[in-house]
C-alpha cells in the first residue's frame, strides 16, 4: 500500500514539475530579455544566463522532491490510512472478530464502506447470538430426548418382563409353597446338626426364590388404583421408623429436611414401598454405616421426595442399567428387582424415579409426583 502511494506521489510530483517547467519557461525568457536591455556588458549577461542554467536543474529537482513528499503525505492521510484501517476491519471480520476499531478518516466512499462493514459486524453478532441460543436449545432438547428414550426403553423392558412374570410367577409360586411346607416338616424331624444345616440352607435359598417371584408379581400387577392427596413428609417419617427397627439401618444416621403439609397425588402403599426400597439401597451402598438424608420439596407442579446417601455414588455403567430387571451390584445378595419395581410403581402413579450423583459425593434418588 505504501509503495503504491509513493508511486502515485512520484507521478503527481513529476506532472507538477513538468507543469512548473512549462510555467517557468516564459519567465526565463522574460528575464533574459530584461538582462539584454539593462546589462551593458556581454560578459555579465552570459554569466547571468550561465548561473540560471546551473540553478534550474537544482530548482526543478528540489521542486520535485517537495511535491512528492507533500503528495505522499496528503494521499497517505486521506486515502492510505483509511484504506489500511478498512483492510484491518475486513481481516477482523474474516477471523470473526466482530468488535471493529472505529474509523473516522476517509472520504465519502470510504465512509460508506466502513458503515457497511460495521452493519455487517452487527448482523454477524446477532447471528452468532441466535446460533448460540439455538445450539443451547438443541443440546437441551437432545438431553431430554435421550432421557425420554432411556425411559421408554426401560418402560418397554419392564412391560415385557411384567407380562412374562405374570404367568411364570403364578406357576412357580404354588410349587414353592409346597417345598417350604415340606422343608418345615423335615426341619422338625431332623436329628443331626449337619442335616439341620443343610435344611436351613435350602430354606434360605427357597425364600430367596420366593422373593424373586414376589418381585415378578409386583412387575406384572396392574398399576395403582385411584390416587388421593398424600402427605409426603408423613410417609417418609413412617417409612424411616419402620426400617430403623431392622439391622440394615442400625448404624445409619438419617436426617430430615421435610416441608410440612406437602401433598402429592399418589397411593400411600406404593409410595411407602418405593421409599423403603430407596432407604435399604442407600444403607447397603454405604456398607450399613453413614449418613442418609430424606427431604421433600415442591418444584413447579411436582412434589419431589429425595433420598441421598454418602456412599461411593453410581458409575456410568451402573447408571445405564440401574432400572433394568435382575440387574444388581450386591454380588448375588439381591434380586435386582427393587428399583425396577419402584420405577414401575412411580410410573403407575403418573410420576417418575430419577437417579443421579451428588456433587459432594454419593447418590441421590428423586421420586417425582404430581402435586395435589
Amino acid at each position: 500500500m505504501k509503495w503504491r502511494i509513493a508511486s502515485v506521489a512520484f507521478l503527481l510530483g513529476s506532472l507538477a514539475t513538468g507543469l512548473s517547467w512549462l510555467t517557468l519557461l516564459p519567465t526565463l525568457l522574460y528575464l533574459m530579455d530584461v538582462a539584454r536591455r539593462w546589462v551593458p556588458s556581454q560578459g555579465t549577461e552570459e554569466a547571468v544566463l550561465t548561473r540560471l542554467r546551473g540553478f534550474l536543474p537544482f530548482a526543478l529537482g528540489l521542486d520535485l522532491m517537495v511535491l512528492v513528499i507533500l503528495a505522499y503525505i496528503v494521499l497517505d492521510l486521506t486515502v492510505g490510512r483509511p484504506l489500511r484501517a478498512t483492510e484491518r476491519a475486513m481481516g477482523q471480520l474474516e477471523r470473526l472478530e466482530l468488535d471493529l476499531t472505529p474509523i473516522s478518516q476517509g472520504g465519502p466512499l470510504l465512509s460508506r464502506i466502513q458503515s457497511a462493514l460495521n452493519r455487517m459486524a452487527e448482523a454477524l453478532r446477532r447471528e452468532q447470538a441466535l446460533t448460540r441460543s439455538q445450539l443451547e436449545a438443541l443440546q437441551q432438547a437432545n438431553v431430554r430426548l435421550s432421557r425420554a428414550q432411556t425411559e421408554l426403553v426401560s418402560a418397554e423392558r419392564l412391560a415385557t418382563v411384567g407380562r412374562l412374570a405374570a404367568g411364570v410367577a403364578h406357576e412357580v409360586g404354588n410349587p414353592l409353597a409346597g417345598i417350604l411346607g415340606y422343608l418345615s416338616l423335615a426341619r422338625m424331624r431332623a436329628t443331626t446338626p449337619e442335616l439341620k444345616d443343610f435344611l436351613d440352607r435350602i430354606d434360605h435359598e427357597v425364600h430367596r426364590i420366593d422373593g424373586i417371584v414376589r418381585g415378578l408379581l409386583d412387575l406384572g400387577r396392574p398399576r395403582s388404583g385411584p390416587l388421593a392427596p398424600v402427605d409426603m413428609g408423613q410417609v417418609a417419617e413412617t417409612c424411616v421408623r419402620l426400617v430403623r427397627a431392622g439391622p440394615e439401618l442400625s448404624r445409619v444416621e438419617v436426617s430430615f429436611a421435610l416441608e410440612p403439609g406437602l401433598l402429592a397425588r399418589a397411593d400411600p402403599g406404593p409410595v411407602s414401598q418405593i421409599v423403603i426400597n430407596l432407604l435399604l439401597n442407600a444403607a447397603q451402598a454405604m456398607g450399613g454405616q453413614g449418613p442418609v438424608r430424606v427431604s421433600t420439596l415442591r418444584e413447579g407442579g411436582e412434589v419431589w421426595l429425595r433420598v441421598e446417601d454418602g456412599g461411593p455414588g453410581l458409575s456410568a455403567d451402573v447408571m445405564a442399567r440401574l432400572f433394568e430387571p435382575f440387574f444388581t451390584t450386591k454380588d448375588g445378595k439381591g434380586t435386582g428387582l427393587g428399583l425396577a419395581v419402584s420405577l414401575h410403581l412411580a410410573q403407575g402413579m403418573g410420576g417418575k424415579l430419577v437417579a443421579e450423583n451428588r456433587p459432594e459425593g454419593g447418590a441421590r434418588f428423586t421420586l417425582c409426583l404430581t402435586a395435589a
